[in-house]
Order: structure tokens, then C-alpha cells, then sequence
């Protein structure tokens, strides 16, 4: 059973001063119409009786009124007085009769029927996700596919294979290696062994030195990257998760001072690595390192093993941008079919347009877009069971999934609850906007020539 709302101490003043003026208008006695009747005509009985004609009766002259004064009282006075006659815990609904009751209840569920159905998918807004859903799964099967070292360098899909190549001509390899033998682009945090460390990293290879160090990662770089060249430091985790920060005392001579040269450099090492044999990892991926644990495959490997193995055949960053690609493609194609059912539904241009995911300007666009992304990441969990391979899982598409499943369990249990009550409550104040210029209005009349003072609270 849900529970009444706790009324704050204003609510419940207002409360307690109706129902005591609900009290007081009771205990009024007014005469009934029909004595009054009788009475007017047994007064002019007697009138015509004594020879006055009521017909021919002269009109007083009136006199110059003097203008009345109203009082209105003080609100603090008048809700003590109201706590003195009828309490303080006054409950507003004894103010209604049951009809008045059951009226509000069926207006409010109407209300909550009206907002559940602004957010309520119809089956063209199911259809447009996860067609999009199976959109970006093909692509991400038939165009990107799985990287393997061939005679030319990692091979993939048509798709992958012409992202690597854009960015091999992006970033050409005789300019990276000038870049990379330069001293704007030498870190402290690029030690290819344990020659130059003062402790031991287990792991530390020409292979692995970029995905056990922190400072290459793409995004932990420009942070934890920036300040190891600062301080002159190393900061990695190592094969066997665990995590080292040492100073590199050999290549003292790399440090930067300031923090923009040290961002400037950060960026030189980074570019210079990009299109290397064993390149860039993804974003986040020496994290992995951490997960020592799991019995995974035939060869039962823990989570980190497995993510290490990834990186040696290939899954860098640049097949990462590639994978993102088919993730992007359910984006678009959601947003865009939203849109445009939108536009066709009679929503202007500018407000269709979904670039927030706001859900009070678009209620459905979050849902179908977690919905595309559970479809895509459906198909993906197929693609790593029918391959038995880990190279088939699209991380940039469990990266979404993960960002649209907790944005709709946020919705769900937390936040739905409270915007259906702020939508309810909205519409009932515009209605109690037009009750109060009634109730204005009405007084005003009521007080047209009088003179209207406040009471003093004082006496």
C-alpha cells in the first residue's frame, strides 16, 4: 500500500485553516427562504392595512456612504486560532465528500496514463531499435571482422582494414619515426624493459610495454601520462596485476616542467606510437590487468590473460575506432528514425532533433536507443560463442550497452517516480492558476469601494 505524502508545515497550515473556516461557515444559521416569504408578506399586510400603498412608496434619498473597511487578519494569529479549535493534524480530505474523492482519484490516474504514455514504445519505435540494433551487428560481422597478423601487417575486415589504412596515411611511417626519435616527443614512461627500472615489472617487453604502461593508454595518458612526465615517473601495472609507479632516473632528462609542454608532449609520444606493429591499446584496456581472476577456455585463463593475449593479436586502438563504427551506425540510425516519426507525428523540426537524451523533451529516445545497444550486444555474445574467440568481442558496443543499461535502471527505479510527479504536479498548478485568478477576481468585487487594510500582527 503506498503511503500519503507527508505534508510540510506550510501544507498542513493551510489545511488546518480550512477546515476550521469549513467549521465556522457550518455553525452559520441562515433563515429558509420560504419563512422569509412568509414574513415579507405579512409585513405588507400590516402596511396596507394601516393605508401605506407598498406601489406608490417614495424612494429614500440616499445618503453619502462612508466607505467600508476591511480587515484581512494575520495569517500566523489566524492559524493558531485554527489549531485551537479544530487541532493541528487536520486531513484535507474530510473537506470532500466521496464523490469529490473518487472524481480527484480518477483525474490523477488519468494524468499518470497520459505521462506513461509519452514514455510507452509503440511497435514502430521497437522496430526502428532494433533494426538499427541488427544494422550495426552486420556491419560490425561482415565489415570489421576479426584482426589476424598476415604477411602484410593485421588484417580484418574490408571495413577495418580501411581505417588502418587511413590511418597509416594520416600518420606516415617515416614521419613517426623522425617524431619518435625526437626530444619533443620522448617520455620518462616508455622503458621497453627492466634495463632502466629500479623495480621489477613482470611482463615488461618491446611487446608489452605500451599495455602494461598507464601513460600510453589513450585516455588514462593524458591524466596519469601527463604527470609521470612531470615527476619523471613510470606508472604501469604489470602482468600479474600489480600496480607500480617508480622514478626513471635514467631518463631524468625527458621531464617537462610545465604542464602544457608536459600535455604537448604527451600528445607528440602518443601520435608517435599510433601506427607502430604493437600500437596503442584501447581505451582503459591495461585496467584489465587488474581482473586476475576467472578460469576462462580450455586453457582456463584468467580475464587479465585473456585481454593480454587480445592486445598481442592485434586488438589496438586503432581496431578499436574500427569496431566504434558499427556502434556509431546504431546511434545514427535510431536517432535519425526517431526523429523523423517524430516530425511526422507534428513535432516541429528543432524540438525532434535528438541530440539530449533529456527524456522530458524526449521521453522515448533513451529507452530505443538501450534497446538497439541490447540487441547489438545480444548478437555480439553470439558472434564470441559461435567463434570461441575473444577477438570477436566489440568493446566500444558493451561500452554503450553499459552506459544505456545503467542510465535505464537509474530511470526506472529512481527517476521515473519522481518525474511522473513532477508532470502531475505541473498540470495541477497551471490548473490551480486559473482557481486563484478566480478567487482574486471574485474578491475583488467583493471589495470594489472598500478601503483594505492588513491586520497588525502586534495587537
Amino acid at each position: 500500500m503506498k503511503h500519503k505524502k507527508k505534508l510540510s508545515k506550510a501544507e498542513q497550515q493551510i489545511t488546518n485553516v480550512l477546515t476550521y473556516h469549513e467549521k465556522e461557515l457550518q455553525a452559520i444559521s441562515f433563515p429558509k427562504s420560504d419563512k422569509l416569504d412568509f414574513k415579507i408578506a405579512k409585513l405588507e399586510l400590516e402596511m396596507q392595512a394601516v393605508g401605506i400603498d407598498i406601489g406608490k412608496a417614495k424612494p429614500v434619498q440616499q445618503e453619502v456612504s462612508v466607505p467600508q473597511v476591511l480587515v484581512l487578519p494575520d495569517w500566523e494569529r489566524l492559524c493558531v486560532e485554527a489549531e485551537k479549535s479544530i487541532g493541528s493534524e487536520c486531513n484535507i480530505e474530510n473537506l470532500f465528500t466521496e464523490e469529490e474523492l473518487m472524481a480527484n482519484h480518477l483525474a490523477i490516474k488519468k494524468l499518470n496514463d497520459d505521462f506513461n504514455a509519452l514514455h510507452r514504445l509503440d511497435r514502430y519505435d521497437i522496430g526502428i531499435a532494433a533494426l538499427a540494433g541488427i544494422l550495426g551487428s552486420v556491419v560490425d560481422i561482415l565489415m570489421v571482422g576479426i584482426p589476424q597478423k598476415g604477411y602484410d601487417g593485421l588484417e580484418a575486415g574490408p571495413l577495418a582494414d580501411h581505417v588502418r589504412a587511413w590511418f597509416d596515411q594520416r600518420f606516415p611511417e617515416e614521419e613517426m619515426q623522425k617524431l619518435a626519435n625526437s626530444k619533443e616527443s620522448k617520455v620518462p614512461f616508455d622503458a621497453q624493459d627492466n634495463r632502466n627500472t629500479r623495480e621489477y615489472i613482470v611482463g615488461l617487453s618491446a611487446y608489452y610495454h605500451r599495455f602494461l604502461s598507464l601513460g600510453h593508454d589513450p585516455l588514462l595518458g593524458f591524466v596519469v601520462g601527463v604527470l609521470d612526465i612531470i615527476n619523471g615517473s613510470m606508472t604501469t601495472i604489470d602482468k600479474e596485476g600489480k600496480f607500480v609507479s617508480q622514478i626513471m632516473e635514467n631518463y631524468s632528462n625527458r621531464r617537462e616542467t610545465e604542464q602544457f609542454a608536459a600535455i604537448a608532449k604527451q600528445i607528440a609520444h602518443l601520435k608517435s606510437d599510433l601506427t607502430t606493429s604493437m600500437g596503442l591499446p584501447a581505451p582503459l584496456m591495461g585496467l584489465f590487468n587488474l581482473l586476475q581472476f576467472g578460469s576462462i577456455g580450455e586453457e582456463e585463463q584468467t580475464i587479465a590473460e585473456i585481454v593480454q593475449g587480445m592486445y598481442y593479436e592485434g586488438y589496438d586502438f586503432i581496431h578499436f575506432c574500427a569496431q566504434s563504427i558499427p556502434v556509431m551506425v546504431t546511434e545514427v540510425v535510431i536517432r535519425l528514425g526517431y526523429a523523423l516519426k517524430r516530425i511526422k507525428e507534428g513535432h516541429g523540426v528543432l524540438e525532434s532533433v535528438p541530440v539530449s537524451l533529456n527524456r522530458t523533451k524526449h521521453p522515448k529516445l533513451s529507452t530505443m536507443l538501450f534497446i538497439g545497444h541490447s540487441a547489438s550486444a545480444t548478437i555480439n555474445a553470439g558472434k564470441i560463442y559461435f567463434k570461441k574467440s575473444p577477438m570477436a568481442i566489440n568493446y566500444p558496443q558493451w561500452i554503450a550497452f553499459a552506459k544505456y543499461s545503467f542510465s535505464q535502471m537509474r530511470w526506472a527505479v529512481l527517476e521515473k517516480d519522481d518525474m511522473r510527479d513532477a508532470y502531475v504536479s505541473e498540470i495541477q498548478f497551471e490548473n490551480l492558476k486559473g482557481i486563484s485568478y478566480m478567487i482574486n477576481n471574485t474578491f475583488e468585487q467583493f471589495a470594489d469601494g472598500c478601503i483594505v487594510i492588513s491586520e497588525d500582527p502586534s495587537k
